[in-house]
């Protein structure tokens, strides 16, 4: 029963975290920078990037950011991410094209630094850096 009670009392501060509130405004807007791959001899291209970040009309712990390419000037669409906010501004996102891959972000004050990591390998695959617009 004592053990139970450690268990319980070392716990209890995650359980707060995890039901807090979360705040997603620190990563609502336009986002620019670069996205640099991590492994040469793949597809990937190093790019400059845009990502336009909205709160989720539903759930107040979600945000939607739509990603852009900038190719001489102009911004082109790549696609759609739902992310989940978590307390310490960091976002958990998934992709409509693959359940694998897993893009992660790190929000602090006006800089956002993140990742992306894909399939079962859990392969680095990019690095990004960005700032608040």
């Amino acid at each position: 029963m004592k053990n139970l009670l450690i268990i319980a009392l070392a716990l209890a501060p995650l359980l707060v975290l995890a039901t807090e509130p979360v705040d997603v405004t620190p990563a609502v807007g336009t986002w620019e920078g670069e996205s640099k791959c991590t492994i040469p001899s793949s597809p990937c291209h190093d790019e400059h990037v845009v990502y336009h970040i909205a709160a989720d009309k539903t759930a107040s712990d979600k945000v939607r950011l739509d990603g852009y390419k900038v190719v001489e000037g102009k911004q082109e669409f790549t696609g759609t991410l739902d992310c989940q906010c978590r307390v310490g501004q960091i976002l958990f996102c998934t992709s409509h094209n693959s359940k694998k891959d897993f893009w992660e972000f790190r929000v602090v004050r006006d800089r956002m630094i993140g990742s992306l990591v894909v399939g079962d390998e859990r392969t680095l695959y990019r690095r990004l850096s960005l700032r608040k617009k």
